[in-house]
């Protein structure tokens, strides 16, 4: 399936991340340094934790564009345990520097995104968790990156400041992924968007604004602020999120 079909036209989901990008950037730079140490709605994590690990995922995503435009490892590839030691020296900055690597991570892809020739996005690149997809994807991994960790920044983006585009396309790749996994959920509707799925043969249902269903299912809202004919607390407990690309892609390690 081309990423052109999926995405529509790509220069708006560029622009899509770019706006996102730049929300997040401005409550970066609201914050002070005593601001950036406080606690963040993700368990252990400062703000700084928060906006260093952006920072970090985009530049991952840097990387693998360049390796789906050139068909070439751009250089090594960071591991975990890198990645969680730059996490810790990165997260410890102080507002302005940390404000500025973030602003920078940032133009690095959106920059790399806009370079891309149309071919190179249907290329596919593989997580380091080992889940393949096209490079199309990574703009949606990047919008759902600023999206859901300006929320656990803490400092008011609710989910009803999510962007429509993007809850919807979050619940169509995580229900579908569900589905696939035998979630017990019977249908999920949002009547804001027009929108409703069917998950499972038997179980609950639920509806509620389209923010609020993602809100649950990611973790960040209870069940409670969804409608459903049962009691929220029978209501199934969402997996880890975020779930795998939608079934379709393998990963590297079915290879082998």
């Amino acid at each position: 399936m081309s990423g052109l079909t999926v995405l529509g036209a790509l220069d708006d989901r560029v622009a899509d991340v770019v706006r996102s990008g730049d929300r997040l950037v401005r409550s970066a730079a609201a914050l002070s340094d005593a601001g950036l140490r406080a606690p963040s709605g993700l368990p252990g994590w400062t703000r700084g934790h928060v906006l260093a690990h952006v920072a970090h995922s985009a530049d991952a995503y840097v990387w693998l564009l360049r390796l789906a435009r050139t068909g070439r490892e751009p250089g090594p590839r960071a591991d975990p345990a890198t990645l969680a030691a730059a996490l810790k020296r990165d997260a410890a900055l102080s507002a302005d520097p940390l404000t500025a690597l973030l602003r920078e991570s940032l133009d690095r892809f959106t920059a790399q995104a806009r370079a891309m020739p149309a071919p190179a996005w249907d290329r596919p690149v593989a997580a380091l968790a080992g889940w393949r997809h096209p490079a199309w994807y990574l703009l949606l991994r990047c919008l759902r990156e600023l999206e859901t960790h300006h929320f656990d920044l803490g400092v008011g983006h609710g989910t009803e400041q999510w962007p429509d585009a993007y809850v919807s396309w979050a619940l169509d790749d995580t229900l579908g992924t569900l589905r696939t996994q035998g979630f017990p959920l019977a249908s999920v509707e949002a009547p804001d968007l027009g929108r409703r799925w069917a998950v499972a043969a038997d179980g609950p249902s639920v509806a509620g604004a389209g923010h609020q269903v993602l809100g649950w299912l990611t973790g960040r809202l209870p069940a409670g602020v969804l409608t459903t004919g049962h009691p929220a607390r029978l209501l199934p407990d969402p997996p880890a999120w975020p779930q795998p690309p939608l079934p379709g892609w393998g990963r590297v390690d079915d290879e082998t």
